[in-house]
């Protein structure tokens, strides 16, 4: 069963998604990565193991959707890309919750400076 939540509306595919499958987008934005190096990014942020169980049905669900792309870098060992549609599907998370969280010039210049420290 898919962990992501149907709705209806135009509204991008991400926000479709679970945080889980979001996570591994935002992860993949940096660069693509092997299975097991994005399992290592998962659990250092949740500070917790994240079982095969559940990484690899994620991820070739975001496959299914075109969000990522899968290749073989060898027989044992797959590499994961964002596609163009799944760097939109960040940005649109961003976008929505910018919209949400920037509410007056004191929370932009907050987000301004953590966008300032993180490059």
């Amino acid at each position: 069963m898919s962990e992501a939540q149907s709705i209806t509306g135009e509204q991008s595919i991400a926000r479709e998604l679970t945080a889980f499958q979001n996570n591994i987008l935002v992860i993949l934005a940096k660069e693509p990565m092997y299975g097991l190096a994005i399992k290592r990014e998962l659990e250092d942020y949740y500070g917790t193991e994240v079982n095969h169980g559940r990484l690899y049905p994620n991820l070739d669900e975001l496959v299914e959707l075109g969000l990522v792309e899968k290749s073989e870098l060898d027989k044992r060992t797959n590499q994961y890309e964002l596609t163009d549609d799944g760097y939109d599907a960040v940005l649109d998370g961003v976008r929505w919750t910018l919209s949400n969280v920037v509410t007056g010039d004191d929370r932009a210049d907050e987000i301004r400076d953590i966008v300032e420290q993180s490059y």
